[in-house]
C-alpha cells in the first residue's frame, strides 16, 4: 500500500534520461540528489516521461492552484504551492526536504503532527526517475509545482532507505 502525504502550505519524452539539461530541471533535481548523496544513495535521473505527466496535471491545477495530488497518479508524488509567484523549483523541494528533522528512522515514523512523506519519497532508496513542473496559476492565485517519482515510494512498513 502506498500512503499519500499533502503538503498544506499557505505561505505570503524521448529518453528516460536527459540528465536534468534545463535550468528548471536542474533546480528541481540538484538539492534532491544531494539528499540522497548525504545516505549514499544513487542519484534520481530526470524523466522526461515524468516531466510530461508533471506538467499536464500543473496545467490542470493552473486555474485554481489547489493543493490536490493527481488521482490518477501511479507514481510517487510531491506537490507545493506558495502565493505570488517568485516561488523556485529549488524553495519548494527545499521545503520538502526540510521534512527531514520530523523523520524519526529508527521507528520509521514522523513526528506527531508533523509531515515527512515528501521528504521519504526523496530518499526512497528504489527511486530511480523524477520529472517535475512549476506553473503560476491564474488571477494570482501562487505557484504550483509538483515531482513525479519512479518507481514510487512511501509504502507502509518500509523504511526509505
Amino acid at each position: 500500500m502506498i500512503a499519500t502525504f499533502l503538503l498544506l502550505l499557505f505561505i505570503t519524452g524521448a529518453g528516460a534520461d536527459n540528465g536534468g539539461s534545463t535550468p528548471t530541471a536542474a533546480q528541481f533535481l540538484g538539492p534532491q540528489n544531494v539528499a540522497r548523496a548525504a545516505l549514499r544513495l544513487p542519484p534520481l535521473t530526470w524523466s522526461n516521461k515524468l516531466q510530461q505527466y508533471a506538467e499536464a496535471y500543473a496545467n490542470r491545477r493552473k486555474g485554481d492552484c489547489a493543493l490536490i495530488h493527481s488521482p490518477e497518479n501511479t507514481y510517487g508524488e510531491n506537490i507545493f504551492w506558495g502565493s505570488g509567484t517568485d516561488w523556485s523549483p529549488a524553495q519548494a523541494v527545499e521545503l520538502w526536504l526540510s521534512e527531514k528533522q520530523y523523520y524519526n528512522y529508527f521507528s520509521n515514523s514522523c513526528e506527531q503532527g508533523q509531515e515527512c512523506g515528501h521528504y521519504t519519497q526523496i530518499v526512497w532508496r528504489n527511486t530511480k526517475q523524477v520529472g517535475c513542473a512549476r506553473v503560476v496559476c491564474n488571477g494570482g492565485k501562487g505557484v504550483f509545482m509538483t515531482c513525479n517519482y519512479d518507481p514510487p515510494g512511501n509504502y507502509i512498513g518500509e523504511k526509505p532507505y
